[in-house]
């Protein structure tokens, strides 16, 4: 197992502020990061891969799509555009030094037409998600799409949807990030939702209800590990929150308080609790 934090906590990109906490990161027992990539102009990949080695970190990317991009747009265009985006977003992981990408790469946060999805965006999505096959291949990257909470997208919200959508794509290299902050809205049981996903998550994001620190609230946490274990899940347990004032970020993450003390404290708490429970319950 291994332990990772999203640097939305400190910084909406990769940047200085978030170099200088490496170290320290590494030090509260963390294993690697996962930053966010949403241009190709944001990050420097042998920056990247500097700062790792000098760190002695590993790195995964998260995305969103911006800019208008969205593989379920009814326009040919866009969603070739965002094909090509997902292509080069494999290549720049990779050139970071790393294997996975996640996130609900999609169509953008926060988009809500007012009605369920249709069968054309659910069949575009298959398709984008297919003819990238080669490419993640190619690069070995994994790419785990994100199931999110009814209130931040219509498309894909539950552990069943999520199941479903992975056997349709059907590619080793595309699989489900599974999400506890969003499974805590949507799944009667967080753990259940876990077990029907099972096979195809590629990558967890350990969160509690509030996005604070993993531990301190009612996430069940015993059930959730006891999941982990009964699917033979042996990869990245993410801290994933954000950080208090980061502008267009936290509002879209609807973070309009201070969640904890510090977000810091979010994650070096959080990765406390998570070697704990990992000692008890796997």
């Amino acid at each position: 197992m291994k332990l990772g934090v999203n640097t939305l906590i400190w910084s909406a990109a990769y940047d200085n502020s978030v170099e200088e906490v490496l170290p320290t990161i590494k030090e509260e027992g963390f294993d690697g990061i996962e930053f966010p990539v949403f241009r190709a102009g944001d990050v420097s990949p042998a920056r990247v891969r500097r700062a790792m080695d000098r760190n002695g970190l590993e790195c995964n990317t998260v995305g969103i799509f911006v800019d208008g991009l969205s593989v379920i747009s009814d326009d040919a265009t866009i969603r070739n555009r965002s094909i090509q985006w997902l292509k080069d977003l494999i290549a720049i992981t990779s050139e970071c030094g790393g294997n996975t990408i996640a996130g609900p790469l999609y169509c953008p946060v926060g988009y809500l037409p007012g009605r369920r999805r249709t069968a054309d965006e659910w069949s575009w999505a298959v398709e984008a998600y297919q003819k990238i096959g080669d490419t993640l291949s190619e690069h070995n990257v994994t790419l785990a799409i994100e199931p999110l909470n009814r209130f931040e997208t219509f498309f894909l919200n539950t552990a069943a949807d999520a199941a479903l959508l992975a056997d349709q794509v059907g590619h080793t290299n595309v699989g489900i990030l599974y999400d506890t902050f969003h499974a805590n809205i949507e799944e009667k049981s967080i753990a259940a939702g876990l077990l029907t996903v099972g096979r195809h998550v590629k990558l967890i994001h350990t969160c509690e209800n509030d996005r604070g620190i993993p531990g301190s609230g009612h996430v069940e946490w015993p059930s959730v590990f006891s999941a982990i274990d009964k699917i033979g899940y042996d990869g990245w347990l993410t801290i994933e929150s954000f950080g208090f004032a980061l502008g267009d970020l936290s509002a879209a993450a609807a973070i309009w308080r201070d969640i904890e003390s510090t977000p810091s404290a979010i994650a070096y708490k959080g990765v406390h609790f998570l070697k704990q429970a990992i000692k008890q319950f796997l």
